[in-house]
């Protein structure tokens, strides 16, 4: 590991941006929070902006790492402690003037942070902490942020966090505890689970209460009131009511500051601190606990899981933490390892493709990973959605006459999603629908037509065969399919193609 000192902002940020590429970016807003005088940026709803690259993949404007210096060895990842790579670190400081300088310019509206890990979890999470605080408090950032949380990182710096940033997201990294303990030795299951549980009970009690909570979730909690401060054992302090909620008063907030820095030895950080007198609590402008929810990622490709486990923990993800997305990202082959796919074997993007559709099928459409998926046939035909292969294995169910259909078989039928569905149920409610009627809707009948009636009457004389269909929808989405096969894109998007950086920070 060769640590690189003494560069240029703008040589980090090529090194930085480079190593933060393949980790998905997780970016929809999900909040509404205005501008206002005296502050800059929005999250206006679906205010984050966002570009796609080639191969489908969802990506931030400003994504970077805040340092590509990590301790674990996870045999997946570019950053691992054993790769001979160069290696560097933001600033605090230096994460504002990128943010804010690229905010003016109107190349991002906001900014996603994920980190390796350099000396421990704490103390890494406590310098985003200084980052982050800086941009709501000193330069009055009011736009979108997302955070990873690092996994064993003590819980009071993640709570923190959570008041300052808009989503945060715990990567899951591997489905099954098998393939993490195999790839990751360093972490466990049990350690990535214990922030996405707290951020789930910090968003609850947060919804419930409306009221700050030092410390939420911890043994040691106090009747509200009487909350104690870290590091402060037994003693309580007065607090006041303000436009946050609940906090200690100044003196009790500075000696919490004090504690909160001197976790795993943070001198440094305390010293700066110090010099500069700032606070440690956000301020009334920035109440929320992760208003925008919880997202986690998963690695398709690199280990043998196959789609029913994965698609069954995201299911029980959904379900127990209150995610608001799990997202899939397609092994690139960078590592040479005898237990991860060869160098040079093609990414499986389009059983990526399959994970995600199958994805929205659990959260918008009433499947179960259950009924897409069984222990038997454990795998997506990646030649065919996972919408229309169910269909295709239950033609029992099919032909539906499109006028009576319940509002959940509608989901069910290919070529038909919710907004259509809707649709439908409102349109027939004043007439019976024929095939032009649902063409105006905007059901895509060249798939649709094989599965339902209108008035009795197909649109065409199809045969009810699942191997017939099934060769009819091939066809559909051969293009398709092959340009999600074989794309094999996967550069992030630089904001500095076509454009002189040297002027941008200056």
């Amino acid at each position: 590991m060769v640590i690189m000192e003494d560069l240029s902002i703008e040589e980090k940020l090529t090194i930085l941006t480079d190593a933060a590429k393949y980790d998905v970016a997780c970016t929809s807003s999900g909040v509404d929070r205005k501008g206002k005088a005296g502050g800059m940026g929005n999250t206006a709803a679906c205010g984050i902006c966002h570009s796609f690259a080639a191969d489908g993949r969802c990506i931030s404007l400003l994504k970077i790492l805040y340092t590509n210096e990590c301790i674990y060895d996870c045999k997946y990842c570019i950053n691992r402690i054993s790769n001979d790579t160069q290696r560097t670190s933001f600033t605090p400081d230096e994460i504002c003037e990128l943010t804010m300088q690229f905010y003016r310019r109107n190349y991002i509206e906001g900014l996603f942070l994920s980190s390796g890990i350099r000396k421990n979890p704490t103390s890494t999470m406590e310098e985003i902490y200084i980052a982050l605080y800086r941009l709501r408090e000193i330069h009055h950032f009011n736009g979108y942020i997302h955070v990873k949380a690092i996994p064993g990182a003590d819980s009071g710096i993640i709570e923190r966090i959570g008041y300052l940033a808009d989503r945060m997201s715990t990567n899951l990294e591997l489905p099954t505890a098998a393939g993490l303990q195999e790839m990751a030795p360093n972490k466990t299951r049990k350690i990535i689970l214990a922030p996405m549980k707290q951020i789930q009970r910090g968003i609850g009690e947060r919804n419930r209460s409306g009221i700050h909570r030092i410390g939420a979730g911890r043994k040691n909690d106090r009747a509200i009131g009487k909350e104690p401060v870290s590091g402060n054992t037994g003693t309580d302090k007065k607090v006041r009511q303000d436009g946050w909620g609940l906090e200690p008063l100044p003196s009790a907030r500075e000696k919490e500051r004090k504690d909160m820095l001197l976790y795993h030895g943070s001198q440094d950080l305390l010293m700066e601190q110090e010099n500069n007198r700032q606070i440690i609590l956000p301020s009334s402008d920035h109440k929320n606990f992760v208003p925008a929810g919880q997202s986690t990622q998963m690695i398709v490709g690199a280990t043998q899981e196959n789609d029913y486990q994965i698609l069954t923990v995201a299911q029980a993800l959904y379900h127990k933490y209150d995610m608001k997305r799990v997202f899939y990202s397609a092994y690139v082959a960078l590592n040479e390892d005898s237990k991860l796919p060869a160098l040079g074997t093609k990414p499986p993007l389009l059983r990526e493709h399959r994970l995600y559709q199958a994805d929205w099928l659990l959260r918008f459409y009433g499947f179960t990973a259950e009924e897409l998926l069984t222990e038997d046939r454990p795998n997506f035909n990646v030649y065919l959605d996972p919408k229309c292969e169910w269909a295709l294995r239950h033609l029992e169910y099919f032909p539906v006459e499109i006028n009576q259909a319940t509002y959940q078989m509608l989901l069910r039928i290919p070529g038909i999603g919710v907004k259509s569905a809707r649709r439908i149920i409102m349109a027939r409610k004043s007439a019976r629908l024929d095939f032009d009627n649902l063409k105006r809707i905007g059901v895509v009948l060249k798939r649709a037509h094989y599965f339902i009636t209108c008035n009795g009457k197909m649109m065409y004389q199809t045969k009810i065969d699942e191997d017939y269909i099934t060769r009819r929808i091939l066809e559909l989405d051969r293009r398709k399919n092959w340009e999600l096969d074989y794309n094999v894109t996967f550069r992030q998007l630089s904001l500095f193609d076509d454009m002189d950086v040297s002027g941008i920070l200056t």
